[in-house]
């Protein structure tokens, strides 16, 4: 009875216990994380809690999901809600700052109107052609609006960033001031060459319906006060004035984009001027002191990565110099060009990071491994293309076209130039932003971009992504700094990479079998045909036993080949479904088993050391 009664009261007090840690775990220990992923991908950067940080006023998201339509789609689900999982971390770190709802917008419905009202995208993927919502609303105390119309899984690397900068915006309403300081004609004007009205660069337009634009010459002292971003475009001779305030410009925390060249072949004004040397630009003074190298004395030859050019005779030829850089050689981690395809320029200068020097450098773009470089001076004064593939020697090694500089830098004045303001001089940060691009043709028109008339207005068609880099570049870096660490994060869709190795394996195992076979089929069939066209018009009444013989030989050979070859195919995913029944085994009966074994040795163990605790007390009693 005494034991009953003491079994009864262990069952309750363990209950009691379970319920009160199930309530302890609600209410103080809900925003505890564990994070075990390989990349962290269900935790938030310091860059995303850094954005959380700084939210002043409430933030309302809405996640717009059609759960019910999507109940077969088990990939979109699976990423649903890896983002829900993903919104409900940026709400709990917010602390109360963030506020989500999450949405269901079925057919005809008001939350189906409300996401059409915010502009989110509805695709048509639905069983039943229903449009499918996955996206995302926000707005602020102001009533600003910001959407991320749908969620593709194949941008998922991405998705912490877009939400950060989603949330940013909102929490950061002011406009953003960009200060382009160049001397080219990019706003468009009379062509000196032609007599005509050129329009402004298509860059240029991008730029001023997207931000708010000041242009400013190499003729100003010190950049305007408000400048959120500077863009120097092709910088020659700048005078020490504004040199410091670009230097301190950035070693101040100021966002700098860069663009350099050795040779600029867009401008008019240096081509009428009779110019038959480099036309050349860059920011030495100041890339010394912040520890990266441009030469600008010689231009790169790419003979993989050459554009096709047509000739004055009006054949097609490559030229080395004009490169179109493809995905491969674009770095597919960082924001700015993870989803670019095609960079068109021409005379890249190239980079490196001066040794002993501790700022950070991350290379963005890189020629292939056919790549040479040759001396300024001598290829401004080679107008054939062919005579630059003659010239070329391969270096077999890859050159750094663009990249970030962060961290720790040094300014490149130790005092205030005369006449330049020295009451807020600094001499190093350890949070320099810049990005430098080694040519400034790519933005040129002709290399990205395509005009035609339609109906009296010009249409402009890209062909290559070198606008859309521009604005990445421009985006990312007019954001706060904690945004702009934030770069791609890993996916949450693990590869089974010991089934691909798996397959390979298999396919290299049984692929000669399978040439071999079907070269027998081939050898077979041709023989059979030749055997056929033998017998003539009619001659099927006349075919000797001999040839009929080898004529059904023949077709049962084919038919056995045939076989073997079906067997040979079935036998490539033997491998892979036996280690797919291995993986079920593990998953659903060793791993439960070794649980409750494991449960089990804890439980004699606690037993073990009950019963030799009692017999102590025993003993003692004694």
């Amino acid at each position: 009875m005494q034991h009953k009664l003491t079994t009864s009261i262990s069952l309750l007090l363990t209950a009691v216990v379970f319920f009160a840690l199930v309530l302890i775990n609600n209410k103080l220990l809900s925003p505890v994380r564990l994070d075990l992923t390989e990349n962290q991908v269900y935790s938030l950067s310091k860059g995303s809690k850094q954005v959380l940080a700084d939210i002043d006023e409430p933030v309302n998201l809405y996640f717009f999901f059609s759960d019910k339509a999507t109940k077969n789609m088990t990939g979109l689900r699976n990423y649903a809600n890896r983002v829900e999982s993903l919104l409900m971390e940026y709400q709990t770190i917010a602390k109360g700052k963030l506020k989500l709802q999450i949405i269901d917008p079925q057919p005809f419905s008001e939350q189906e109107d409300q996401a059409n009202q915010y502009g989110l995208t509805g695709a048509t993927i639905g069983a039943a052609g229903e449009a499918v919502y996955m996206g995302l609303a926000g707005t602020n105390a102001i009533g600003e609006q910001k959407v991320i119309a749908f969620f593709d899984p194949k941008q998922e690397s991405f998705l912490e960033y877009e939400i950060s900068k989603l949330i940013h915006q909102l929490s950061n309403a002011k406009p953003v001031k960009v200060t382009l300081l160049t001397d080219l004609n990019i706003a468009g004007g009379q062509n000196p060459m032609t007599g005509q009205t050129d329009p402004a660069w298509t860059f240029y337009t991008q730029l001023q319906q997207l931000y708010q634009v000041e242009l400013v010459g190499s003729d100003i002292t010190a950049l305007p006060q408000d400048t959120d971003l500077l863009v120097v475009v092709h910088p020659k001779d700048l005078n020490d004035s504004l040199l410091y305030a670009i230097d301190q410009y950035a070693i101040g925390g100021g966002k700098v984009l860069a663009f350099v060249d050795p040779h600029n072949e867009s401008d008019p004004m240096a081509m009428m001027a009779g110019s038959m040397g480099a036309n050349t630009s860059s920011l030495d003074k100041l890339f010394t002191a912040w520890g990266l190298s441009f030469d600008s004395q010689h231009v790169l030859l790419d003979a993989m990565a050459g554009l096709d050019i047509r000739t004055q005779a009006g054949g097609v030829t490559r030229h080395f110099g004009f490169i179109g850089l493809g995905a491969e050689q674009l770095d597919r981690e960082d924001i700015t060009t993870a989803n670019l395809e095609v960079i068109n320029g021409a005379s890249f200068g190239t980079f490196s990071k001066l040794p002993e020097t501790k700022t950070s450098w991350m290379p963005l773009m890189h020629s292939t491994v056919n790549a040479d470089l040759m001396p300024v001076e001598s290829y401004a004064m080679t107008r054939d293309a062919d005579e630059l593939a003659r010239v070329y020697q391969n270096k077999n090694r890859q050159y750094v076209l663009a990249g970030r500089l962060m961290g720790k830098a040094n300014s490149a004045f130790e005092t205030a130039p005369e006449g330049a303001d020295e009451v807020d001089y600094q001499s190093s940060t350890n949070a320099l932003n810049v990005l430098v691009v080694g040519d400034t043709d790519l933005l040129a028109d002709r290399f990205w971009v395509q005009q035609a008339n339609f109906f009296g207005q010009t249409i402009f068609t890209p062909f290559a992504n070198n606008g859309d880099f521009v604005t990445n570049a421009v985006e990312n870096l007019s954001g706060s700094d904690a945004l702009i660490s934030i770069r791609s994060r890993g996916t949450f869709a693990r590869p089974f990479i010991k089934v691909d190795e798996l397959t390979v394996i298999a396919e290299q195992k049984f692929r000669e079998q399978e040439q071999i076979l079907q070269k027998q089929l081939d050898d077979t069939e041709q023989q059979l045909i030749q055997l056929q066209n033998q017998q003539g018009e009619g001659a099927a009444l006349a075919v000797s036993p001999e040839q009929q013989q080898a004529i059904d030989a023949f077709m049962q050979k084919k038919i056995e080949i045939r076989k073997a070859l079906r067997e040979v195919r079935h036998q490539l995913d033997k491998d892979i479904e036996s280690l797919g029944s291995w993986l079920k085994f593990i998953n659903i009966a060793l791993a439960p088993l070794a649980l409750v074994l494991l449960l089990m040795l804890c439980g004699v163990l606690l037993r073990t050391r009950s019963s030799a605790a009692q017999r102590g007390l025993r003993q003692e009693a004694k």
